[in-house]
């Protein structure tokens, strides 16, 4: 689970990826096709042209694997584990809230609102990040206070304002029921019912939620029609004057990193210190995690406020080089975009978004 709606204070299938244990990741090469004809053109003159669109396209190539911890190896049973925990609603202090309640598969793992909605209707200050690809995440949570997804797992869970679990509480619950104590044993032999392995079960199925093959890699393995002429001319954009890639970089198409982008503060609002609460650096203060691309033709509204309803308007935002100036990041300046290239923009990461399928409710230990 990977809510992350409040301060620290005071949108797929399941991947047929395999996953393996976290070492570091190398982007796979562009398509054996690309590849040979790259061979046969290095006995003639016309060689670096194939070295060069290797070298522009495989940092963009999903990996083959996904990784996961030495400690916590994914099996059948600790994912189908991890699965029914995850749409349970046992896990929330009302036993009305699940993981999926604002992870909603059916809304590319988000809950299509400006920011969430916690325990007893409260509003929470910040949008809900889909879970799409978080396995590749080395950090989590808009300001990333959590290294793994094991770490974050249970801080919504516990947040009075979002799930309000007592764990002890759910823990008692959930050893009461026999199906989840079989569930358990199965997954974790000798372990129990704790804390630790609901965390690590969780974390486990959300490392199967990866996004799918999308028009873009399509585009990338060699299939010139999978894009419209838009799309491969935003690219361009995405890569130059557009600037994108500064922060939105790789497959997953982030860096992982924070940046103040000039979010404009609503007058109603208190300032969100972001990233400056984990680490209090002067340039974290106002700075957000980049979020990935991967679906982001489902994932409205935008920004970690939910502030923009539209892929245009996000991309308007970063034309006129933000709007909040204070403590802004050096990356964001205005572009001075035509109307052509925005729409490009705009098409281009909307080929970013892969098919979707149903996710079946899985049936839950009672």
């Amino acid at each position: 689970m990977h809510l992350d709606h409040q301060r620290q204070s005071s949108k797929r299938s399941t991947s047929p990826l395999s996953i393996r244990a976290r070492t570091p990741q190398r982007s796979l090469g562009i398509p054996r096709m690309l590849g040979t004809v790259c061979l046969l053109l290095s006995f003639a003159f016309a060689a670096p042209a194939c070295d060069e669109a290797e070298s522009d396209r495989s940092p963009f190539a999903m990996p083959a694997t996904v990784p996961a911890p030495e400690d916590n190896q994914p099996t059948e049973a600790r994912i189908e584990l991890g699965r029914k925990l995850f749409f349970d609603p046992l896990l929330s202090g009302t036993n009305s809230l699940s993981c999926a309640t604002c992870h909603n598969p059916g809304l590319a793992w988000t809950d299509g609102l400006p920011t969430a909605v916690g325990m007893d209707m409260a509003i929470l200050d910040r949008n809900t990040p889909t879970i799409v690809n978080t396995a590749f995440a080395s950090s989590q949570f808009w300001d990333g206070r959590a290294k793994t997804l094991e770490e974050q797992a249970l801080g919504p869970l516990t947040s009075p304002n979002e799930m309000a679990e007592n764990l002890a509480t759910a823990i008692g619950e959930l050893k009461a029921i026999p199906g989840y104590v079989e569930l358990f044993e199965e997954a974790y032999p000798g372990e129990g019912i704790k804390a630790e392995t609901i965390a690590r079960a969780l974390a486990n199925f959300q490392r199967t939620i990866i996004a799918t093959t999308a028009p873009f890699d399509r585009w990338l393995a060699g299939d010139s029609s999978a894009m419209s002429e838009s799309a491969v001319r935003g690219f361009e954009v995405f890569k130059g004057k557009g600037a994108c890639e500064k922060c939105h970089s790789g497959f997953n198409f982030s860096d992982g990193s924070f940046h103040n982008i000039g979010i404009k503060q609503s007058a109603e609002s208190l300032e969100d210190l972001g990233r400056y609460v984990i680490v209090p650096l002067p340039r974290m203060r106002g700075a957000f995690k980049t979020p990935t691309l991967r679906d982001v033709a489902l994932t409205a509204p935008y920004m970690r406020d939910g502030s923009y309803a539209t892929l245009m308007e996000v991309v308007e935002h970063y034309d006129r080089g933000g709007d909040d100036k204070t403590n802004l990041s050096p990356d964001i300046e205005a572009l001075n975009l035509s109307d052509q290239e925005k729409q490009d923009l705009v098409e281009f990461m909307r080929s970013l978004t892969g098919e979707q399928k149903e996710v079946p409710v899985p049936l839950l230990p009672r």
